[in-house]
């Protein structure tokens, strides 16, 4: 028989979380893979924290769905995103870690002792716990943008862009994010297709300079991404300009790339009851810090970070993380 638990969503409507009668107790628990969680395991292990890590719906992050990783040091011939994470996750495991498939699907932070849902069904009661959930970049929803990731579809231009050196390639968005990313890729490549869906960009009045005084950048105002087609490869992208006016057209575009930058949904929903969060869903830290509101919970990776989004640095932030759980509960005496 499972139990409910009222909670008051930090002034949301009080809603049910299950709570299994299913219970274990550990000292660490960190809730998601990916270079920080994995990271952090890494460190929490060689602390003697005996970590326990569930991998989430995604084991590895963001980075399974990147075929080349050229950025990350120490592989100075590059490595594809899921083998470096497999040798992560290998590495945490040799030090101890126990690395479990399973999703956290609800949260208790309210008392000393913190209390997570696997599954709905398992409850894990933590003496501390670290968030390493990540983000989610947003996507338009296209059938041919699934087949393209990772051969010519990506959501992050400073991790891929060196691959379209000298190429034509396409950014969708007007906000700063989009104009950043067709910038970064015009000091790369030999066009930039700047794909706005309305007849102005969102973007700070220095952003939007920057842009249309840029050679290599065209901005598409008014276009929408229909489809894109290529053998094995993205080859062209088909927009639809003034769609739903009389003056519809159909325009293609040859490319090599197409590159999204319409956003990341961070993937906090189920601790927000708890946790501060931005006004976008990153959890917020105190500064130089991983911890959260709550003592005993701290975050890493990109579930907290809307600025730099990568590799390394999502690693450097597990590493923190560690070593915050590490002292929290040396004072804790745990």
């Amino acid at each position: 028989m499972s139990l409910f638990k009222p909670l008051d969503n930090l002034g949301n409507s009080k809603k049910e979380i299950k709570v299994s009668q299913d219970v274990e107790r550990v000292k660490c628990l960190i809730i998601g893979s990916g270079p920080a969680g994995y990271t952090a395991a890494i460190y929490a292990a060689r602390a003697n924290l005996e970590p326990v890590l569930y991998e989430g719906l995604q084991p590895g992050g963001q980075l399974t769905t990147t075929t080349e990783v050229e950025n990350f040091p120490g592989y100075p011939e590059g490595v594809t995103g899921p083998e470096m994470m497999v040798q992560l996750k290998q590495q945490a495991e040799r030090f101890g870690t126990d690395c479990r498939w399973g999703l956290a699907t609800a949260v208790d932070f309210s008392g000393p002792t913190h209390k997570v849902t696997i599954d709905e069904e398992k409850t894990i009661e933590a003496d501390a716990v670290i968030i390493a959930t990540g983000a989610t970049a947003r996507y338009l929803g296209l059938e041919s943008e699934e087949k393209y990731k990772g051969s010519g579809v990506s959501a992050c231009a400073t991790c891929d862009g060196f691959f379209y050196k000298g190429k034509d390639v396409a950014v969708v968005g007007g906000g700063d994010s989009a104009c950043e990313e067709a910038l970064y890729l015009s000091g790369l490549c030999n066009k930039v297709y700047l794909i706005v869906r309305k007849d102005h960009l969102r973007a700070s009045k220095i952003m939007q300079e920057r842009v249309m005084h840029s050679p290599k950048i065209e901005v598409l105002f008014e276009h929408n991404t229909k489809e894109l087609r290529g053998d094995g490869v993205v080859e062209e992208v088909v927009l639809i300009k003034k769609k739903g006016t009389p003056e519809e057209t159909e325009v293609i575009k040859k490319i090599d790339g197409f590159f999204l930058a319409i956003g990341h949904t961070p993937n906090s929903e189920i601790f927000k009851a708890y946790i501060v969060t931005d006004q976008v869903g990153y959890i917020k830290t105190k500064p130089d810090t991983s911890k959260t509101n709550v003592p005993g919970v701290f975050a890493c990776g990109d579930v907290m970070d809307s600025v730099y989004r990568q590799a390394v640095t999502a690693a450097g932030t597990g590493c923190r993380a560690a070593i915050d759980t590490e002292r929290y509960l040396s004072e804790k005496g745990s």
